[in-house]
Order: structure tokens, then sequence, then C-alpha cells
């Protein structure tokens, strides 16, 4: 008799991700087909759909589609979600991003997921750099480096995240002059970078002017309407590297403003 096949556990911010996707790749979805494509019951995917509702990520129209929503300048994903979504982009970025260290190079990492991703890759290369972040979680994939040296650079804890900013870090970064500075960017409008709050969009902007060299890391989905606060203009950061998806007039718009741009192929996960 064979043995009985073990079920895979997914996970709320798993699934979630799962809508998202499938709203966006379709517009719309009702619950039923949600609950058909993710094999989930209904009434795990309406409490889903509640709290994606609650959050701000859709809308439902009076039929029950739903439908993504526009996108609010302010509007900040929760962490669990957003490191999930893009991921197979992230990673490919992530890789490329990586192999531009170099031994004994200072490197700032900022708190974005896709910079996250370069981290990983990163540590997998056994070089030895001095670290500098404002993030809790990629402190902690750099301690596990016996090479590496990793400074946080302080401040407060942001609610709900695992990011410092604020004082004494702004201070910190005013001090320091590091080789490279990879950053991440909720919005990429034109020639505008932004973010969806001050404090990060601040702190971005003091690791940038501390950094003798920038590369941007962003999915092919941040090229979209700007965000609530400016951190720099395009001019500022020496190489952009993204993935295949991005539109190819936003492309031509950029390498129209003489910047390096970097497009790295991206091949899906098995599901």
């Amino acid at each position: 008799m064979d043995a009985p096949t073990k079920r895979v556990e997914i996970l709320p911010a798993q699934r979630r991700v799962m809508i998202l996707e499938r709203v966006r790749r379709n517009g719309a979805a009702t619950i039923q087909e949600l609950a058909d494509e993710i094999r989930a019951s209904p009434s795990t995917i309406r409490r889903d759909l509640d709290h994606l509702t609650e959050e701000g990520y859709l809308e439902r129209t009076h039929g029950g589609v739903l439908l993504v929503p526009p996108l609010r300048a302010t509007f900040e994903r929760e962490p669990s979600i957003n490191a999930l979504l893009q991921h197979d982009q992230k990673v490919a970025i992530g890789l490329a991003a990586a192999a531009r260290l170099n031994p004994r190079d200072s490197v700032i990492f900022d708190s974005s997921s896709t910079v996250t991703e370069a981290v990983r890759a990163a540590t997998l290369r056994d070089i030895p750099l001095t670290v500098v972040t404002n993030s809790l979680d990629i402190a902690q994939l750099c301690a596990a480096c016996p090479t590496w040296r990793v400074i946080m650079s302080g401040g407060t804890i942001r609610q709900g995240s695992q990011m410092m900013v604020g004082e004494p870090g702004e201070t910190f970064l005013k001090s320091i002059h590091v080789d490279i500075c990879f950053v991440g960017a909720y919005a990429v409008t034109g020639r505008t970078l932004t973010d969806a709050t001050l404090e990060v969009a601040s702190l971005k902007r003091l690791m940038i002017q501390s950094a003798r060299r920038t590369i941007l890391l962003v999915d092919s989905s941040k090229f979209q309407a700007p965000a609530f606060s400016t951190f720099c203009d395009v001019s500022a950061v020496d190489e952009i590297i993204t993935d295949d998806g991005i539109p190819a007039e936003h492309l031509a718009a950029l390498r129209s403003l003489n910047v390096k741009v970097t497009v790295v192929p991206v091949t899906p996960s098995e599901a």
C-alpha cells in the first residue's frame, strides 16, 4: 500500500502573495477561482481577502470581483508579503549585484527585500567585507560570515519591521565613507527615485551620499507612479540592476539619460 501523500502547508503570507499575483495577471478573480487555483477552502480565501482589503492591497466591486487598487503614495507593503512578491526577479537581481563586490570592500546594504537577496548571494562568495546596514534581518545574515565585519547604523526600530531609522543612525552615516552602496526604491518614475515614508527616504539619501559608488536594485514592478518622498535623482546612482520584465519604454528612457542599466534574465522557480 502506498504511503499517503504528505500535504504541503502554505503559509498565510504565501497564499496572499499567490492571490495578489493571480489578480495582477488577470485584473480580477472570484473567490471560487482563487480557491480552485490555490487549493484552499473558500472560507480561507475570504479571510485572506478580508486581510488584503483591510491592508489596502485590494478592492472589491459590487459583483464580488477583486481588483488591484490604484497606487497610494504612502502605501507600505507588509514585510512578509513584500519579500515574496517578484521573488524570482529579486533573486536574479541579487545574484548579479553580489558579483559587483570585491574582497575587502566596504559596503552599505539598505533594508529593501531585493538588497536582502544580494546579501544572501554575497554570503556564498566567501570574500572579506566591511558591512554597514540598518536592517536587523540583514545583520543576522551577515553575522554568519566569519570574514565580514558587520556594523549596525543605529536608530529606532520601525513598528512592524526589522529596520532602524532616525538618530543616531543618520549622524553615523554622515561620518563614514564606503566603497559601494546597494539600495532599493519603492518606485522609479522617470528620473526620480522615491520611498513611501520620509524616514526611510532620508536614510537612503544619506547612504547614497556616504558611498563612492551606488547601485540601485529594483525589480521591474517598481517602474510606476512615484511614492510619497523623493530620496534622489537617477543621476545619483552609478548603475541600475533590474530584471527582463522592465517595460521597453522605461528602459529606453533610462538609457537616454546615459544611466547604466543591467537587465538580468529571470528563470521562474518551480511552484
